[in-house]
């Protein structure tokens, strides 16, 4: 059965470090990503990996900080996040999708067609 299921969240200080985590039953062959959502807003997309894992692909404002990585054989995603900011402050999702091309990892939300129920993840300053 596919399911995403994602942990790893919790509170840290700002300057802190988390790493986030995704199993992903079901979803060998995808392309995949994280998406974060705060209350009111449009849910955005953070970092993304393309199905063979050699592409990856950061929303400008966690470039440098936050780093996607999968495991194939474990079937995990994983989110590292360093130099935390409160603005990382969030519910974060991981998306899988069957309907990436080779070789592309895409933040558009509308590509993914199954989600997680989220991790919450909350920097204090």
């Amino acid at each position: 059965q596919e399911q995403l299921v994602e942990s790893g969240g919790g509170s840290v200080q700002a300057g802190g470090s988390l790493r986030l985590s995704c199993l992903a039953s079901g979803f060998s062959g995808t392309c995949m990503g994280w998406f974060r959502q705060v209350p009111g807003k449009e849910r955005e997309g953070v970092a993304a990996i393309a199905r063979n894992g050699a592409v990856t692909t950061y929303a400008d404002a966690v470039r440098g900080r936050f780093t996607i990585s999968k495991d194939n054989l474990k079937n995990t995603l994983y989110l590292q996040m360093n130099s935390l900011k409160p603005e990382d402050t969030a519910l974060y999702y991981c998306a899988a999708s069957f309907s990436c091309s080779n070789g592309i990892a895409t933040l558009s939300r509308s590509v993914y067609g199954s989600w997680g129920q989220g991790t919450q993840v909350i920097v204090s300053s």
